[in-house]
């Protein structure tokens, strides 16, 4: 077992680069499936559970291999419908192979997701948008059973704009024949990504980015190459890290747009931000002024995927601060530790309450999950003295080697073993 071990009061000063995005790797790795074809994704990066789902992809029969930040896959030889629940309980993302499972092999066996747990986040919008394009499904011993029944594409309307059934519904529909459209989808960068690796490998989908996507399918899916966008919620960790310590840092291969609410929200309160291209320069004295209200939605609200490192960065800043989480339920684990740095903190109901203070103090910290870690990673470099940061593999999840490229910009930050 591996701990993060921070000593606090550092600036932050350089260059960093913002990496391939997670959220998108993970969709795209997926819809490779739909491939009979060599395909080459470039600009990914082994996070675990990019490689989690490398091994769903060889559990079918296909091929994942590496070359530097270049993924190369193939799902020629692809001879298996099955995603067990030994590979299914570590991502939560297996559940995006089954729509192209069922859409290349006409049936499927998938277990049910794993991943971080911050709260109820059910896949019956998966499942009935599946059943509104006629396939087959049963839940049954912890796994989902599907087959095609139909194979002509039709209407789907998402009760809520998940991003997960989105993305599913879209890959599943390359296999139907004629038109599927899917209402009230999410718009999320991630999404229009995943369009364009489709698009590039023959695919026909429009519409990515806004509340209507339509998908004309039946079309055999050929290889092709495609480079992932970068991560804009490693970027947001990186913006709020040098808002809380202060510094000037240059993020490389980001895409300001993608970041737009939580960039208004520092150059209100915390930071000088410069933008040109596909850098953004974030200049701050590590003396952020009140924060006011923060409130999570779905995209393009601020997203909740920030949410715990925001309220690091509150508890740092002048005044009262509110953060309103409204999508996950249990995406405030994080809380706890911060308190045990000093943190002043109130909860009423999923608001978090915060009083902002000058320092707070290293401790000894547990990562409750992917995001909540990185949050704590925020606080210890803030903080005064140092900090121990275990279950540090829920941050790898996310954030690749998130201590060297700290290390790089001044902190004082190293992985060490536990004990």
């Amino acid at each position: 077992m591996e701990q993060f071990f921070v000593v606090g009061g550092k600036p932050l000063n350089g260059e960093v680069e913002i990496f391939g995005a997670k959220n998108s790797l993970l969709p795209i790795i997926a819809s490779s499936i739909l491939v009979d074809d060599e395909v080459c994704i470039e600009n990914a990066v082994p996070y675990s559970d990019v490689l989690a789902m490398c091994k769903i992809i060889e559990g079918l029969g296909g091929k994942a291999k590496w070359q530097g930040q270049r993924l190369i896959l193939d799902c020629r030889n692809l001879s298996a419908d099955t995603v067990s629940h030994e590979v299914a309980s570590v991502v939560r993302s297996s559940i995006f192979t089954l729509g192209p499972i069922l859409a290349r092999m006409k049936s499927a066996k998938v277990a049910y997701p794993g991943g971080c747990d911050i709260g109820l986040r059910p896949i019956d919008l998966h499942l009935g948008g599946l059943r509104t394009l006629g396939a087959k499904v049963v839940e049954k011993n912890g796994y989902i059973y599907a087959g095609v029944l139909n194979k002509n594409g039709g209407d789907v309307t998402l009760s809520f704009p998940s991003v997960g059934a989105t993305e599913n519904l879209m890959m599943y529909a390359t296999s139907l024949q004629g038109q599927t459209r899917i209402f009230n989808c999410a718009q999320e960068p991630e999404i229009v990504d995943l369009q364009n690796f489709i698009n590039a490998c023959g695919g026909q989908v429009s519409g990515a980015g806004e509340s209507v996507i339509t998908i004309t399918g039946g079309k055999k899916l050929h290889g092709a190459s495609h480079y992932v966008i970068p991560d804009r919620i490693e970027a947001g960790t990186y913006m709020i890290a040098v808002a809380m310590c202060g510094g000037r840092v240059v993020l490389k291969n980001a895409i300001a747009s993608h970041n737009d609410k939580l960039i208004a929200k520092l150059m209100q309160t915390a930071c000088k931000i410069k933008v040109k291209d596909d850098t953004i320069e974030v200049l701050a004295d590590g003396h952020p002024k009140n924060l006011g209200e923060v409130e999570t939605g779905v995209y393009p609200a601020f997203p909740t995927d920030l949410q715990s490192q925001i309220t690091a960065l509150a508890c740092v800043s002048e005044g009262y601060s509110l953060i309103i989480e409204n999508l996950f339920e249990a995406r405030n684990k994080h809380i706890g530790e911060l308190l045990k740095m000093g943190a002043d903190i109130r909860m009423r109901g999923g608001i978090a309450i915060v009083k902002g203070r000058d320092m707070l103090y290293g401790a000894d910290l547990v990562t409750p999950d992917l995001r909540g870690g990185a949050s704590l990673v925020l606080a210890s470099l803030r903080a005064e003295g140092y900090s121990t940061i275990k279950n540090i593999g829920l941050i790898d999840r996310g954030y690749y080697k998130i201590e060297e490229k700290l290390a790089s910009l001044g902190a004082e930050i190293k992985r060490i073993k536990e004990g």
